[in-house]
């Protein structure tokens, strides 16, 4: 009986990690390596003139394991243009975490969350596993409104690693109990399972409606949201891919923007584009493809939204590089890309960081990722 006991908890354990960490599982497919090619959607030149030297805004965009070559994928597979082509300030950001030569998202992301290096695994907390205050945190405290979208599940490791100090990353539920400890404006993403379905027992829906949220799960009716504190759970777990999600990130990254600049001292906020990585450990060209250009659309709203403002700045960059990428073949006038890769994993190399707005000129050149950290806090918080 007990031998019996120990491996159904086993296996009960691995069907539960493999629900979050399923995206890792290796494409064999041949047709999954070319993308053929599809509709292009415009893309809109906005202004360099701004109406300050400093934001009054900051919207930090990490594409999860997008490297350059990921970049141009998306180009081509969009005639040639990109809204990330509108980001005239340049540079790249240097990944390695506190334990390891290759990061993982938990590092990557506490690093431009808090500004420290962190261990593998680890959510806001230093090498010494120390919690170290995040941007959103320092942001609230200031006085501005904050929020978090993503394609994942919103306790995955990188937006967790923005509100959240946890010693794992798989520690979802305390994740999630977390978010009830901060004054957050708006969140958009999934897991709605680790607010309702605990071991603890406690309904987090409850609460964060109790505390003025409105929650809500579908996203037409997120979109509806205008003002107030929003906690749009949009999946049980994670976010399936783009033709079952849809317009999530850009119409979340809309909906938040919107709900975030009614609040008169600025806000900050961080979008992630989750699924890049998940496509990249999958070394899916098609996967990729489809996952940037949702991001550059995403890019898209932030722009028109900030060059309406002109007082916003805008950070685009990646916590890692996964797949060490390549491009075998292409072609811009029809979209094809065909895609190759050395490794389902991360890799070590540097990524890129886009910069537009007020502040944008502090983003050229190479620096480390707890840099970025930095330089939007001195611009945002230090004023």
């Amino acid at each position: 009986m007990k031998k019996y006991f120990l491996i159904t908890a086993a296996l009960l354990f691995g069907i539960s990690v493999f629900g979050q960490e399923n995206y890792k599982t290796l494409s064999k497919e041949e047709k999954d390596k070319t993308y053929p090619g599809g509709e292009f959607y415009k893309v809109k030149t906005y202004p360099q003139k701004f109406k300050t030297k400093k934001p009054k805004n900051v919207i930090l965009m990490i594409g999860d394991g997008m490297g350059v070559s990921h970049v141009f994928a998306a180009m081509t597979a969009n005639g040639g243009h990109l809204f990330l082509e509108n980001f005239k300030h340049t540079g790249f950001s240097k990944t390695q975490s506190a334990d390891n030569f290759i990061t993982d998202s938990a590092a990557g992301g506490t690093a431009l969350s808090s500004g420290v290096k962190a261990n593998n695994g680890s959510i806001g907390l230093n090498a010494d596993t120390i919690p170290e205050k995040t941007l959103l945190e320092e942001a609230e405290e200031k006085g501005l409104a904050t929020g978090l979208v993503s394609t994942s599940a919103i306790t995955h490791a990188t937006p967790a690693s923005f509100i959240s100090h946890q010693n794992s990353r798989g520690s979802y539920e305390d994740i999630a109990a977390d978010f009830l400890k901060n004054d957050i404006e708006v969140f958009i993403g999934g897991g709605y399972k680790h607010f309702t379905q605990r071991k603890d027992g406690r309904n987090l829906v409850d609460e964060l409606k109790a505390k003025g949220y409105t929650v809500e799960q579908d996203l037409g009716k997120i979109a509806q949201v205008k003002k107030g504190k929003l906690a749009g759970l949009t999946d049980f777990e994670h976010n399936g891919r783009l033709d079952d999600r849809k317009d999530l990130l850009p119409t979340g990254t809309k909906t938040a923007l919107n709900i975030l600049k009614t609040d008169k001292d600025g806000f900050f906020i961080m979008v992630e584009g989750s699924q890049i990585d998940w496509g990249s450990h999958q070394n899916n060209t098609v996967f990729i493809v489809e996952e940037m250009l949702d991001f550059d659309k995403a890019i898209g709203e932030a722009l028109e939204f900030a060059a309406n403002d002109g007082k916003t700045l805008i950070v685009v960059t990646a916590d890692h590089e996964t797949g060490a990428m390549g491009i075998l073949d292409g072609d811009i006038k029809t979209g094809m890309v065909r895609g190759g890769f050395s490794t389902g994993d991360h890799t070590a190399v540097m990524v890129p960081v886009f910069a537009y707005g007020p502040g944008a000129e502090n983003f050229s050149g190479i620096m480390d990722n707890t840099e970025i950290h930095e330089k939007i806090e001195n611009l945002l918080l230090k004023k």
